[in-house]
């Protein structure tokens, strides 16, 4: 999600002095205890349980958020590592906000991890935000290079932050509805190698436990798009007139047909409807066209910077009747062409959200259309709805005992490793270096089996915590420094085979002559000429394998080249669509995409390239490659659809390549996004498109 810069005023900062030193081992109650602390210095003006991170924020001092009252601290309590960078001065006085203007940076590890503190089983709203604002001074996000990077919720993977090819001063938020798996909540930044990851605030929200009923420990979801409909003039509504702080993004129609309505009468809720607890305010507009008209539909898809076929989406509407002269009105509700609820009637005052629990769709790009059933008088109206795309929770986080314990044992040693962070087992690409997990319970949380510590400059005495690992097997400190007596009951696991100790190498062996003081005893084994009998056999074998495989890429690779060549207009569809736009071939399509040269980014279908006209106009083509076509049963309708649909605020639709092994759309090519992101400050993610049919 992207929010427009420019058009939000700088929220400015209200010191509140607080500042301390601790020890590792204090370290996350101190983190508590400063979320209380500033709490109290405002009077309670911050909401309970909320947590709000202002990343790269040097000072250790919170603040408070004056517009929004909410209290805002350094993030120094929730990480470790990283860099603290601020924007380009050019780029300060148009931040979204002031969190905006600073931002931690993670050059280093593959994997870096917040952790913040939650109540295991309970529900949260967990947004990050992001503006490059050009704080390396190297226009990362322009150079033409890929800029990607990934988010983790607690182990498993969420979302891609995708800021290639896009303005710097552009603020991108993610937001993702989940479930603590125990006291804290992790969230991860990853390293794909094409970008560095950074993050500029962090945002937890308590929901209530009823809200959100298909949320729950193996199902997450993340937010794709929430509108709020009406005569809204500021483009984001947010806490405090959101008691969740959800970002409501204003979807606003000035132009014939369409109307907008509101009353100041107050909206409830329906009995036993508290699954979204919807503001009243938001519900007291709503939009709705001129009685001439009889549908609408609404537009949700990605922009090129999102794989719109990995999504699986579920809307949620929100409909109440404000009109006070009890209209008759009944709509139905259609996901591209296919019904969702027929007949619909909304309540007077009382707000009816209407989805299918658990039903998500198939397809990142997709149209609602709300139509007027023949005996209705009045044409649907809409106050919000909420889309939301899948995150499945596959992964299991580590046993929470071991997690405690090697934590522990991490600030007992004062150990440092950047790649102990986040969930020691999960995912097992990002394992902590020298653990061993045990994942052969697929149905349990892995285990940590095997610690390994040797050589690693650690002094002082045996951790006692040791003692708490029950699944423990294997623990290597050799070659340290490790001095003092070793628990008893970890002597008692050893003696019964239970677990394998080394600690040759300490002072604590000094005197001491046990088998885990000696150290593993090399065998000497009289020379055996069977491995050079099998080297003799198999590395021939090996060779010749190797030829036969080059010989195979090679002829594959000289295919591939002579398929760039094949003649595409022998599959040209002799059958063109009726309409009034440009009918590309594909031969066209190469020479003005200069033989799809520059990649733009992917759309709801395939790749997006950058073209230009005979006359020099730059369009964007959108193209459906031969691997997808056989799933594209909706290209022919959508494209006879926008060929009809001409609006200020629409990226118009140029033409079309109706060809059997390629598909295409061509368009208008907007440099900088869409008109929502520009104009009303919205996603740009997400674009929002709205028409009407008599």
């Amino acid at each position: 999600m992207f929010l427009a810069s420019k058009h939000c005023k700088n929220q400015s900062r209200t010191m509140i002095s607080f500042s301390c030193s601790a020890s590792p081992k204090l370290t996350s109650i101190l983190a508590l205890l400063l979320i209380l602390v500033t709490m109290i210095q405002v009077n309670g003006q911050s909401p309970p349980g909320f947590i709000s991170i202002d990343c790269g924020w040097e000072n250790s001092s919170a603040y408070l958020n004056g517009a929004l009252n909410i209290v805002y601290s350094s993030d120094v309590w929730f990480v470790e590592g990283g860099q603290n960078h601020q924007i380009s001065p050019e780029f300060i006085e148009d931040a979204f906000n002031g969190q905006q203007k600073t931002l931690r940076s993670f050059p280093g590890g593959s994997r870096n991890c917040y952790t913040l503190p939650s109540t295991a089983g309970k529900k949260y709203l967990l947004r990050a935000m992001f503006t490059y604002g050009n704080y390396d001074r190297l226009n990362k996000t322009l150079d033409g290079s890929l800029f990607l990077f990934g988010l983790h919720i607690g182990v498993n993977f969420w979302e891609a932050v995708n800021l290639t090819n896009w303005d710097p001063s552009v603020t991108v938020f993610k937001e993702v509805l989940t479930v603590a798996p125990s006291n804290s909540v992790s969230f991860c930044l990853i390293n794909f190698g094409s970008g560095i990851p950074f993050i500029s605030s962090l945002e937890l929200r308590p929901l209530q436990d009823t809200m959100y009923p298909f949320v729950n420990t193996s199902v997450s979801v993340s937010y794709f798009k929430r509108c709020r409909f009406g005569n809204i003039t500021d483009p984001i509504t947010r806490y405090p007139v959101d008691d969740y702080d959800r970002f409501w993004e204003s979807c606003t129609f000035t132009s014939y047909p369409f109307i907008n309505l509101n009353t100041n009468k107050n909206v409830g809720s329906l009995p036993g409807n508290n699954d979204f607890n919807v503001p009243s305010a938001i519900l007291q507009q709503t939009s709705t066209l001129d009685t001439n008209y009889s549908r609408f539909s609404i537009n949700v898809a990605s922009a090129y910077n999102k794989d719109a076929l990995s999504l699986q989406l579920l809307p949620i509407f929100h409909f109440t009747e404000i009109n006070g002269s009890n209209p008759n009105r009944r709509f139905d509700i259609f996901s591209t062409g296919e019904v969702l609820f027929q007949g619909f009637s909304p309540s007077p005052l009382q707000v009816d959200s209407m989805y299918k629990s658990g039903q998500f769709l198939q397809k990142g790009d997709t149209f609602f259309t709300l139509d007027k059933t023949p005996g209705s008088s009045l044409p649907p109206l809409i106050n919000a709805f909420e889309v939301y795309s899948l995150v499945q929770m596959e992964n299991l986080t580590t046993d929470f005992n071991d997690v405690y314990n090697i934590k522990q044992i991490k600030t007992h040693y004062n150990l440092a490793r950047t790649s102990w962070n986040g969930d020691p087992c999960w995912p097992r690409e990002y394992s902590w270096e020298g653990l061993t997990c045990d994942y052969s319970k697929s149905n349990q949380n892995p285990r940590i089996v095997t610690l390994n510590l040797s050589t690693s400059g650690l002094g002082g005495r045996f951790a006692i915590l040791l003692m708490n690992m029950m699944s423990l097997e294997n623990f290597n400190l050799s070659n340290n420094k490790i001095d003092g007596p070793i628990p008893y009951y970890i002597l008692q696991r050893v003696q019964a085979g239970l677990l394998d100790l080394r600690l040759e190498g300490n002072p604590v062996c000094s005197n001491n002559k046990d088998s885990y003081c000696i150290g593993k005893k090399k065998k000497k084994r009289r020379r055996n000429t069977t491995p050079i009998l099998l080297i003799a056999v198999i590395v021939p074998v090996v060779l010749i394998s190797l030829l036969v495989g080059m010989c195979i890429l090679w002829k594959l690779y000289w295919k591939d080249k002579s398929g760039d060549n094949e003649n595409y207009a022998m599959y040209e569809e002799e059958t063109p669509l009726h309409i009034d736009i440009r009918r590309f071939t594909y031969t066209e399509l190469k020479l003005i995409t200069n033989n799809f040269h520059s990649i733009i980014g992917k759309g709801g279908f395939g790749i997006v390239y950058h073209g230009i006209l005979e006359n020099g106009d730059e369009v964007a083509v959108k193209v459906l490659m031969e691997t997808s076509i056989a799933e594209s049963t909706d290209f022919l309708p959508e494209v006879q659809t926008l060929s009809k649909v001409h609006h200020k605020n629409l990226v118009t639709l140029q033409g079309y390549c109706q060809n059997k092994k390629c598909l295409a759309l061509v368009y208008d090519f907007m440099p900088r996004g869409n008109l929502q992101q520009l104009l009303r400050g919205g996603s740009a993610l997400n674009f929002y498109e709205c028409f009407c049919q008599a």
